[in-house]
């Protein structure tokens, strides 16, 4: 029987499509009704033959219901301007079909969209009431389209939870969640996900939710994809994984503002997806689109929030940046400063330019603007051209501001100056006095952890950098490494080079692993040379830049300390250099390039500490 039906609906559909171009209007609308009347009293007569109860759930469903024609009223709804005129429609004597109660709450929405008092005057309003009586008494009757958009109206207008209509549109929502086209279900979740969640719908949402990824595949557009991820992608997991994957299938179809709107989200949500952001990042440098000011430092945030390194897309990201230079504000220069900080990528260009936009705006730039551009020159050891005038105006604008700073920030501005070796004696007496660093001493949290390693780097570099310094100091006790410190995660090659080093020392005592300093660096590997390049025992000579120094004996004349840091954040060496000085064999990984060394230098160590969480330069 169904077969038959689809059989004689094509039949009606060719016929109507080959007649139609010959024909009028009225003609065309004639056709389209004799057609409807054949197709339902054809779907009746074969409806006769089924069983009883089956034939009666046939003849009560309508194959379909033509949209009706359109009236006077459509365009009384569409062009009024007050919600007055909207609510006298009612009592117009106008013939109001069950679409039109529909449109005139949609309209009304529209209107009071930014009049919060409005909304509050017009739900008390015995004609609104009589409105919402009127829509859920046709309320099946209402197209999909204009349903998903009256529940968000419903939403937008303030109906409170308990509305009896509110719920029933709600529900009717439900009911037809199968039947609509996956368009009303992203227009559904993108405009009203989130008064669902304010509004203790959940099951509404969760529902939503479901349907949208089981249909992911019917995506087939770049906008609607980016504008799930924004709206949706956040409330559920295996939802944004499919919408993940329908980006790098559409990534083809993205303009510069879809890869804007993707990147940020990702970022927001923190999710760093690998394929996604390298397709990103190939045609943000293979397609020669322009690239506004504000998407260029949207894709900076979101490069850095995500800590995704692209070199080349960071060589167009500054080059395009630069013209804008002189019209960034001070919080855009902060911010774009910040981002390129955690990548750790440096370009001289910019960031002398952001140097300049800070002394050419030296009287109006705030505080926190300049803290943050400070920080991000610590961050990648950046010190402008003009660094005299420049750190005179960090140091004039910090003056008696900095005692009033957050404990945390007084401590990351000083541990910033440390690095760029601009720090002053005040600066440093005012963060290591002990009534203000005895309040990280004993903090568990990852921020107070953080912010008293930096302590331990400011009290290095006053220790070893400014000769002059009276003190006070942190105290002894406070330089002995904390557990967490020590008991660190080891690599596959740090502890490749731990059974490299054991072999060949082949005593414990001449050698040791993950070394504590005094100066807050904890040290993968340590041996003791002497003058022909022999190891000596470790613990028997004086070492005092332990943490617990240890030894009595003075070293020998032309004794060499080596000391390992595999994950130093500079020191251009390669292990493979270092190890057969000692007579260490290669390790495995011939081209495994390191950031630090097992190197021999000179003892006892002469030159300057690197407080940015470095390895020391001896």
């Amino acid at each position: 029987m169904a077969a038959r039906l689809v059989k004689r609906c094509t039949c009606l559909l060719r016929e109507a499509t080959r007649l139609a171009p010959a024909m009028s209007p009225v003609g065309q609308l004639r056709l389209a009704r004799g057609a409807q009347k054949r197709l339902t009293s054809s779907a009746a007569s074969s409806s006769s033959r089924l069983p009883g109860p089956l034939s009666e759930l046939v003849e009560k469903e309508q194959v379909f219901t033509p949209y009706p024609e359109r009236q006077e009223v459509d365009q009384l709804i569409e062009k009024a301007t007050r919600p007055e005129e909207l609510l006298e429609l009612l009592g117009g004597g106008h013939c109001l079909h069950q679409n039109h109660a529909a449109l005139v709450l949609i309209q009304l929405s529209r209107l009071l969209s930014e009049k919060p008092k409005d909304k509050a005057l017009l739900i008390q309003d015995a004609r609104f009431q009589q409105l919402l009586h009127l829509v859920n008494s046709q309320i099946t009757a209402v197209w999909h389209g204009t349903l998903v958009k009256l529940l968000r109206s419903l939403y937008a207008l303030g109906l409170p939870t308990t509305s009896r209509e509110l719920r029933s549109v709600e529900q009717e929502v439900r009911w037809r969640m199968r039947r609509l086209k996956y368009k009303h279900l992203v227009f559904l979740a993108e405009s009203s996900a989130t008064y669902m969640q304010e509004r203790d719908s959940q099951e509404l949402l969760a529902e939503l939710l479901v349907h949208l990824e089981r249909r992911w595949a019917e995506i087939d557009d770049s906008r609607m994809v980016v504008a799930m991820m924004m709206k949706t992608g956040h409330l559920s997991e295996s939802l944004m994984t499919r919408l993940e994957d329908k980006c790098l299938e559409l990534v083809e179809q993205f303009g510069p503002e879809e890869l804007r709107k993707v990147l940020v989200t990702l970022a927001a949500q923190n999710r760093r997806s690998v394929p996604l952001l390298r397709a990103i990042s190939y045609h943000l440098i293979q397609k020669p689109f322009p690239l506004t000011k504000g998407i260029l430092l949207d894709l900076a945030y979101a490069y850095g929030k995500l800590g995704f390194h692209q070199t080349q897309v960071f060589q167009r990201l500054a080059a395009d940046l630069l013209p804008h230079a002189p019209s960034l504000t001070s919080s855009e220069v902060a911010r774009c400063t910040k981002s390129f900080a955690f990548l750790k990528w440096l370009s001289l260009p910019l960031f002398e330019a952001f140097a300049q936009h800070v002394l050419d705006r030296a009287q109006s730039i705030t505080l926190p603007h300049l803290y943050n551009v400070l920080l991000a020159f610590a961050r990648v050891n950046f010190r402008p051209e003009r660094e005299d005038p420049f750190f005179s105006l960090v140091h004039e604008k910090l003056g008696s501001e900095l005692a009033g700073l957050e404990p945390a920030l007084q401590v990351d501005v000083v541990w910033a100056l440390c690095v760029l070796q601009q720090v002053l004696e005040a600066e440093l007496q005012a963060v290591l006095h002990p009534e203000f660093h005895t309040r990280f001493l004993g903090g568990e949290s990852p921020k107070d952890q953080s912010t008293f390693q930096k302590l331990l780097h400011i009290n290095a570099t006053a220790q070893l950098e400014h000769p002059e310094y009276t003190g006070p100091l942190l105290p002894a006790s406070a330089l002995v490494p904390r557990p967490s410190a020590l008991d660190r995660k080891v690599t596959p090659f740090q502890k490749e080079l731990q059974e490299t080093l054991k072999g060949l020392l082949q005593s414990a005592d001449k050698g040791s692993f993950v070394v504590a300093t005094q100066y807050g660096w904890v040290l993968d590997a340590e041996v003791l040379l002497d003058a022909d390049s022999q190891l000596l025992p470790l613990r028997a000579f004086v070492a005092p830049h332990l943490a617990l120094p240890s030894g009595s004996q003075p070293l020998p004349p032309g004794a060499k300390r080596g000391l390992g840091e595999l994950s130093a954040p500079t020191a251009p060496f390669s292990l493979q250099a270092g190890l057969p000085a000692l007579g260490v064999p290669q390790l495995q990984q011939p081209k495994q390039r390191l950031t630090g060394a097992l190197r021999a230098v000179p003892a006892p160590p002469a030159g300057r500490w690197l407080p940015a969480g470095r390895c020391p330069i001896l």
